[in-house]
């Protein structure tokens, strides 16, 4: 174990992407496995791994994953963080069918729930949903709210399906009424997309994660989501999936692509697609604690739309606070990224 991180100083660390499980949902993911009725290659390449693996890695990650308690608060004493932001872990519900989903998200945000009650100065929780059912995840949404719960997070594709989709856009409309923030979490590719990160092993968050939760963000963009929600707030891990560094030729391609009417399904947006990544959507360092990107995100982004966080269990690094608790910014702006963004974000 690394030297244990000390607290910080004119600031508390709140880590904003950090994830869990029931315990009944870990046993459904291996139970579904075993049995060989999914057809999501992803799901068990990246389940199956942690799930049936015997490397330190993988138990620990899967032990870390179902604790709420003694274990996740000492890991996070260790590492100095004071709150963490918590999250059902990808993909969530979102593999199941969907009587069985919509009753698990209630399961999942049951438990986290009670997590925060036990330990508010500790956790907050995001509500997790069914999008297989638009209309329940809709009205889930609402019961998280009375819950306590301070976000909705959404593991990306429901199998291979994308919240562009107008079948999804209840879910928007719950989240933007209730003035909750929406967390687009990466999920493996699926079927229709992931053989050439399979063949090549990078379909998890070595590169597979980034591309296919990149892809969805701008999915909703281009068709139009922020331009029917304009007060939704989008969340992107990772520090949004590499697009803060592609804004100049996602301006350029797409009002190319529009006024040539290459696709007939690509109309005019009421503004730049760097807009809507600027205005519409934060970004949180998880799994991403390398000064140069975060100090370019924050340069084109905005220094107060940058957040901090860990991406526990799954990259517990303890020395990589220190590392960020070196960001060569100033003492209010690091409280921004540690602290009082998220606070405004997840109303804290």
């Amino acid at each position: 174990m690394t030297e244990r991180i000390g607290p910080a100083t004119g600031y508390r660390r709140i880590a904003t992407e950090e994830a869990f499980i029931p315990p009944e949902l870990h046993r459904m993911y291996r139970d579904l496995i075993a049995s060989g009725g999914i057809d999501d290659p992803g799901f068990v390449s990246l389940m199956g791994y942690y799930l049936g693996s015997t490397s330190e890695r993988a138990r620990n990650v899967s032990e870390r994953l179902q604790d709420l308690g003694a274990r996740r608060l000492a890991d996070m004493d260790a590492a100095g963080i004071d709150m963490q932001i918590l999250s059902l872990t990808s993909p969530g519900v979102q593999v199941f069918k969907t009587d069985v989903a919509v009753a698990m998200a209630r399961l999942a945000n049951d438990q986290l729930a009670e997590a925060v009650r036990r330990r508010p100065d500790k956790f907050a929780g995001l509500i997790a949903v069914a999008p297989q059912d638009p209309t329940e995840a809709a009205k889930e949404i609402a019961r998280g709210v009375t819950l306590g719960l301070k976000g909705v997070i959404i593991n990306s594709h429901t199998q291979g399906e994308y919240l562009d989709d107008r079948k999804f856009w209840p879910i928007f409309e719950a989240a933007e009424a209730s003035g909750l923030p929406v967390y687009l979490h990466p999920n493996t590719p699926p079927p229709k997309m992931i053989a050439p990160f399979l063949e090549s092993g990078l379909d998890g968050a070595i590169y597979g994660f980034a591309v296919e939760t990149g892809l969805h963000a701008l999915r909703l963009v281009t068709q139009g989501v922020f331009d029917q929600f304009p007060k939704l707030t989008l969340i992107l891990g990772h520090l949004g999936e590499a697009l803060p560094f592609w804004l100049s030729r996602l301006d350029y391609m797409h009002r190319g692509t529009v006024n040539s009417k290459r696709y007939d399904f690509m109309k005019p947006l009421k503004k730049k697609v760097s807009d809507y990544l600027r205005e519409n959507v934060y970004y949180t360092t998880s799994g991403m604690a390398w000064e140069p990107a975060i100090s370019f995100t924050q340069s084109v982004i905005g220094m107060d739309r940058v957040m901090y966080a860990m991406d526990y269990p799954y990259q517990y690094v303890p020395e990589e606070v220190s590392a960020q608790d070196a960001l060569p910014i100033s003492d209010a702006d690091k409280k921004n990224f540690f602290q009082t963004t998220a606070e405004k974000v997840f109303r804290l």
